[in-house]
């Protein structure tokens, strides 16, 4: 981010389905509610939403800055869009974000939620949803993942993502795919890995959707100029396990209506009749920054310091 630089997310529910959103190729003059804003050097970020009887349960990031780990918190929406909970769902001693959110087969809740500080991909069911999460055994991913995207379209389940240990290039310019018969695995690599490589249109940003043509959108981060710069929706036309092909459409950036959070958009995610989104400010207060950085470190030092 740089010194001084401290980017700030805000969560947003666009009152329009995502293929619509799509097929207009715009975000200007869609109606958006703003979820609360959560204080000073914290925010809400990557969310992710399903209906359920006659509420929205949306899970997101909540980071705060103070602490640098970020765990799943879930808001409970009326049909209205009012959030009538909100709590803590999921907390790791790693960095939790990206809480893709899913139904199995038996009906029970899934979430799919990047963990690659911890060395693996992981996947949690619901034991009481929406509030306790228990680790599923067993799976068998390619390796850690950032922004694991998964979509069940031809008869199984296809995740595309960005290996959390890419070398070769930043994180945020490699697409990746593998396919599966069941969200737990195993996973299969594309032989085709990467599938593509473009810092416009590669890293994942959202839950990918199937068109009434039958293409397949998958929205991606454009981070050529700051991370999580915009949206690039992702045509695409081909995925079978052995071949790839896709094309990008022109980038979906916050309009100038949102300002101040105009400096960046990193998630679009269908939730049935309403989209949600997330943008960004960029705040260069140094001596704010440096404060909170300071008092992060003293109290890391206080735990690790022998009484």
């Amino acid at each position: 981010m740089g010194l001084g630089r401290t980017d700030i997310w805000q969560t947003g529910l666009l009152h329009r389905p995502m293929p619509a959103i799509l097929r207009a190729g715009t975000l200007a003059d869609v109606p958006v509610t703003w979820l609360p804003d959560p204080g000073p050097f914290r925010f809400i970020a990557d969310p992710f939403g399903i209906w359920h009887g006659d509420r929205l349960y949306l899970f997101a990031e909540a980071y705060d800055y103070r602490v640098k780990v970020g765990r799943i918190d879930v808001f409970i929406l009326d049909r209205a869009l009012n959030v009538t909970a909100h709590a803590p769902v999921l907390v790791e001693p790693w960095h939790l974000s990206y809480p893709v959110i899913l139904r199995d087969r038996d009906g029970s809740f899934l979430m799919m939620p990047e963990s690659g500080r911890s060395g693996m991909q992981r996947l949690y069911r619901a034991t009481d949803f929406p509030y306790r999460w228990q680790a599923v055994e067993g799976c068998a991913f390619p390796g850690p993942m950032i922004d694991a995207s998964p979509l069940f379209h031809d008869g199984r389940w296809w995740l595309f993502y960005t290996p959390w240990h890419e070398r070769e290039r930043p994180r945020v310019d490699t697409l990746h795919v593998a396919w599966a018969d069941s969200l737990a695995g195993p996973w299969h690599p594309h032989p085709g890995n990467p599938v593509r490589r473009d810092i416009h249109s590669a890293r994942p940003g959202g839950t990918p959707v199937a068109m009434d043509d039958g293409t397949i959108i998958l929205p991606t981060q454009d981070c050529a100029h700051t991370y999580g710069g915009a949206i690039t929706p992702l045509v695409i036309t081909t995925l079978t396990p052995r071949d790839f092909a896709a094309h990008p459409l022109p980038p979906l950036g916050a309009p100038a209506a949102w300002r101040p959070a105009t400096d960046g958009l990193h998630t679009l995610s269908a939730a049935g009749p309403v989209t949600l989104v997330d943008a960004k400010h960029t705040s260069r207060s140094v001596i704010r920054r440096a404060g909170v950085d300071i008092g992060r470190m003293a109290r890391e030092l206080t735990r690790r310091t022998p009484r």
